[in-house]
C-alpha cells in the first residue's frame, strides 16, 4: 500500500476481504514518556492512518494488555463493544465490520485469519504471553467460538524484537506453537523484522529505554 505510515503483509492482502495494517512510527511526534501519554499523543496519527485503511475508530476494539493470556470476544451484536477490555491481551471477532487493535513496542503482534469462517484474532505477544502459550489459546478458541479449522487458518507475525537484540527468541516460539496447533507450517508467516533495525521506522521499547511509542496491529473484515 501506498502509505508511508503503515506496513502490510502479503499472505493477509491476499485474503479478499479483510483489513489490516501495521501502523508505524512518525518520527515528528515526541513520545518520549510513558505509554498512556504516549497514547494520547499518538491518538491523531493513529487515526489518520485508520481512515486510510477504512477503519472507523468507533469500530475498532482494543484491550488493556497487561502481559498476559487472556481472550475476548468481540461481538457488537451480542454486548456493547470495549474501547479497552480489561485485563486482555487477545482480541478474536467473527463480525463483519468490526475491527481489532493491538499496540506492540517490541512483543509481538499476531494474526490469525480463517477465511472460510470469516473470523480473525489479533494477539499481543511478548515473552511473557508467549511463554503463557496466547496462540495455541486463540487457535483453541477461535475453534470453540467460530469452528475454524486449524488447518485453515492464515497467521502472520509483525516486527517485533528478536536475537541479538533480545536474548528471547519468541517469535520462534510464536511459530512452533502455531504449527503445534494445527496451522500448516507453510501458512504461518513471520516478516522477521527486528524492531529495533530501523528507528525511524519502529519504537522499541528496549532501544528507547522504556520511553517511546507503540506501533498499532489492526485487523477485521471489511463489510462487503
Amino acid at each position: 500500500m501506498p502509505f508511508p505510515f503503515i506496513e502490510t503483509f502479503p499472505a493477509l492482502t491476499a485474503i479478499e476481504g479483510l483489513v489490516h495494517g501495521f501502523i508505524l512510527k512518525d518520527p515528528s511526534i515526541d513520545v518520549k514518556t510513558d505509554r498512556d501519554t504516549a497514547l494520547v499523543r499518538l491518538e491523531e496519527h493513529h487515526c489518520a492512518q485508520l481512515s486510510l485503511l477504512g477503519i472507523d475508530r468507533r469500530h475498532l476494539a482494543t484491550g488493556q494488555q497487561v502481559h498476559h493470556n487472556h481472550i475476548e470476544p468481540v461481538d457488537p451484536t451480542e454486548s456493547p463493544v470495549s474501547d479497552r477490555y480489561a485485563d486482555t491481551d487477545g482480541l478474536m471477532t467473527g463480525s463483519i465490520g468490526q475491527y481489532l487493535g493491538i499496540f506492540v513496542a517490541d512483543c509481538g503482534a499476531v494474526s490469525i485469519v480463517d477465511p472460510v469462517k470469516r473470523a480473525c484474532a489479533l494477539l499481543h505477544s511478548g515473552k511473557k504471553g508467549t511463554e503463557l502459550g496466547i496462540t495455541p489459546r486463540a487457535i483453541g478458541e477461535m475453534s470453540d467460538h467460530y469452528g475454524s479449522d486449524p488447518s485453515d487458518l492464515i497467521m502472520q507475525l509483525a516486527p517485533c524484537i528478536r536475537p541479538p537484540a533480545y536474548e528471547v527468541d519468541f517469535a520462534e516460539q510464536i511459530r512452533t506453537d502455531a504449527t503445534a496447533a494445527g496451522v500448516p507450517a507453510n501458512q504461518v508467516h513471520d516478516c522477521y523484522t527486528c524492531t529495533t533495525s530501523d528507528p525511524e521506522r519502529y519504537y522499541s521499547y528496549r532501544k528507547e529505554l522504556g520511553q517511546t511509542g507503540r506501533l498499532f496491529a489492526v485487523l477485521g473484515w471489511k463489510d462487503s
